[in-house]
């Protein structure tokens, strides 16, 4: 195989990995047993990219897995709120992934700005409306405990993980000042379009004006693949909508259409993701430069 694994799984230096270990046993014997062809090959290739992103999203999935698991499992008239307790435990597992050098602390910083970027906006959507969180709780600030912020965390810290643990480059990547400047006019469109005109569409067409010829290229084994980097936004917003639907179906938070009872999101709050999530993907980039690949 030939390949270091430590190099490509993106770990800070000096960090012992069970997930590298794991790589170096598994997926030669894959290879080997599928009978070393083309099948065993892309076989091989998918599993190291599974394995890998779910690497990348053990934030928020222990975080998913906690919201879950106390929906059905917290005690009633607990002196520590369920929302509390879900506060207490995400700053105890991003103290854990700084301890065990599963993020960098450059990455910790552009988590902790999406963490408030989030918590900002959050005060504003839940004052006007937009959903609420029906539970009681100490640490909040208005109507927003503060374990919400974790949750758009989890996506910055996915999104900063990811990059690094692929070898992410890209080719025909916009300016960096367009893309902050996009990421700016996101941002500020969430707040306004409850006063103004929602510029939504017109953002989108900026996103694929910016970011339509752009190819991200990654090693998830032995080899170099790339995809329009438009699609993998979508992916991953995808995959934010059905954590949503996992996390109001948990009781976490509730749309005015679920007073009623749980229904499934809206798609149309998929458009939201993929903008929210651009700006988390700008924010990365503000850390680990977009490469520029050979």
């Amino acid at each position: 195989m030939g390949l270091d694994l430590v190099r490509r799984l993106g770990r800070p230096a000096n960090a012992a990995s069970r997930t590298e270990k794991m790589l170096h046993r598994v997926l030669p014997l894959v290879y080997r047993r599928l009978g070393k062809g083309v099948f065993a090959r892309a076989a091989t290739e998918f599993l190291a990219f599974g394995i890998k992103q779910a690497y990348a999203c053990i934030f928020g999935a222990l975080l998913l897995a906690l919201i879950l698991a106390t929906r059905f499992l917290y005690p009633d008239g607990a002196a520590l709120t369920r929302y509390d307790f879900l506060f207490l435990a995400a700053l105890a597992i991003q103290v854990w992934l700084l301890a065990a050098r599963y993020e960098t602390l450059d990455e910790a910083k552009v988590i902790l700005i999406f963490h408030v970027v989030g918590t900002a906006m959050e005060v504003f959507k839940t004052a006007a409306g937009s959903w609420i969180y029906p539970e009681e709780s100490f640490f909040r600030i208005g109507g927003v405990p503060l374990f919400s912020g974790f949750m758009y965390a989890a996506v910055g810290s996915y999104l900063a993980r990811i990059s690094r643990i692929l070898d992410f480059g890209y080719t025909n990547y916009p300016p960096l000042w367009t893309t902050w400047l996009f990421a700016l006019a996101i941002y500020v469109n969430f707040f306004t379009h409850h006063y103004t005109i929602d510029i939504r569409l017109g953002l989108f067409a900026v996103l694929f004006v910016l970011y339509g010829r752009t190819w991200v290229h990654y090693s998830a084994y032995r080899y170099r693949q790339r995809m329009p980097l438009v699609l993998g936004f979508f992916l991953v917003a995808l995959f934010i909508w059905f954590a949503e639907n996992l996390g109001t179906f948990a009781r976490a938070w509730r749309y005015p259409d679920q007073a009623n009872g749980w229904t499934f999101v809206s798609l149309a709050k998929l458009n939201a993701w993929v903008l929210l999530m651009i700006i988390s993907f700008v924010l990365v980039t503000l850390v680990n430069r977009p490469r520029r690949e050979d």
